[in-house]
């Protein structure tokens, strides 16, 4: 099960830096020029989990595998974009065919650094790039309407349902808001996610401040954090120069260096749980002595679907889940002794999967 982060925004605002210290390469190009970015950058990026660590320490797996997010790094958008400035179409694309938007957002100040609106002000450039995606997505739905309601007076079913859904898109979009703030229904989610918005995807604002900012950001970032609390919607601060000192560093050396900066941990791992949590995920482990293993699931997945994330006759042949809950799993010192104390439970269909089970699964081959 795959699941892509677009990192979006402006030029010479650290994408690049941050996509180049999230996949510890130098894949991505980091210039100060716009559009050194040509093709999207893509890159998987373990989740960071203390949890795996432990599970693994005590059953005494030789093998330690987690989960995974990818980050598409895509080249920056200008004013314009949405009518084809810059390369403006051929990412927009890209950012279509992500599941959430890593929004960098500039927030520290360098002469060196030319910025591409010729100022610092970061809540500028986060209604730049919203304007350039609701203009898109805006032109998008207008040329679906008159097909949609040529089918929906013939009773096409379905035509009725997505032209409801982009009426009430457009109603939005007219008004300057995002997609992403239309109420739509459970049973709608399938038919508005068909309509590939750009703005209705969550969003991620990803605050790139100076060295000296990087551990409480700075009142730039502080502007972000308050618009992102106002949208319902993740930040983080980060240093995308500090992040990308320490990508090359020895893991022995990474310590030192964070201590040295006044860094609890690397503020990518902020970055990654955070896409993590924005995108709806939650994290279970099948632990024995050959592996411990992270998988991703999506918050409300059952048994059978988890199973089947693992593999697909796992989800057919299901039978039960052997589920042990996390605490009870560390506390009890593994699988023998949560079943001892009857902390080890047999799940059936329904069960909707919690994060840090530890689970078992049983099933017909």
């Amino acid at each position: 099960m795959g699941f892509q982060c677009g990192i979006v925004g402006l030029p010479n605002v650290g994408k690049s830096t941050l996509f180049n210290a999230l996949t510890q390469t130098a894949a991505a190009q980091a210039a100060n020029y716009p559009f050194c970015t040509i093709e999207p950058n893509v890159g998987d990026v373990a989740v960071p989990d203390d949890r795996l660590d432990t599970l693994a320490g005590i059953a005494g797996s030789k093998q330690i595998i987690p989960t995974r997010l990818t980050f598409v790094d895509i080249a920056g958008l200008v004013r314009g974009a949405s009518k084809g400035e810059g390369l403006g179409n051929q990412f927009l694309a890209n950012i279509r065919e992500c599941d959430a938007v890593a929004h960098v957002v500039r927030c520290f100040e360098d002469s060196d650094i030319t910025h591409v609106e010729g100022k610092i002000d970061p809540i500028a450039d986060i209604e730049t790039i919203e304007t350039e995606l609701m203009l898109a997505d805006l032109d998008s739905l207008e040329k679906r309407v008159i097909a949609l309601e040529k089918r929906a007076r013939g009773g096409d079913k379905e035509a009725k349902e997505s032209l409801d859904l982009v009426n009430r898109s457009l109603a939005l979009l007219r008004e300057g808001r995002p997609a992403r703030l239309v109420d739509v229904k459970p049973e709608e989610r399938r038919a508005f996610d068909m309509l590939g918005l750009l703005t209705s995807k969550p969003v991620l604002y990803v605050c790139n401040v100076e060295e000296a900012s990087a551990d409480k950001g700075n009142a730039f970032s502080d502007q972000v954090m308050a618009r992102a609390k106002a949208e319902n919607a993740q930040a983080v601060v980060v240093s995308a120069k500090i992040e990308s000192e320490i990508a090359v560093l020895p893991p022995g050396e990474q310590t030192e260096y964070l201590e040295a900066v006044g860094l609890e941990e690397p503020g990518l791992n902020r970055v990654i749980r955070a896409g993590y949590k924005l995108l709806g995920l939650v994290t279970y482990f099948t632990v024995g002595p050959k592996e411990a293993r992270a998988w991703t699931i999506t918050v409300g997945t059952r048994a059978p679907q988890a199973a089947g994330v693992i593999h697909t006759d796992f989800e057919k042949g299901f039978i039960r889940a052997e589920t042990i809950a996390y605490p009870d799993y560390v506390a009890l010192k593994g699988e023998a002794g949560a079943r001892d104390a009857g902390r080890l439970r047999l799940e059936g269909k329904e069960y909707v999967v919690q994060d840090g089970d530890v689970l078992h699964f049983r099933f017909n081959t």
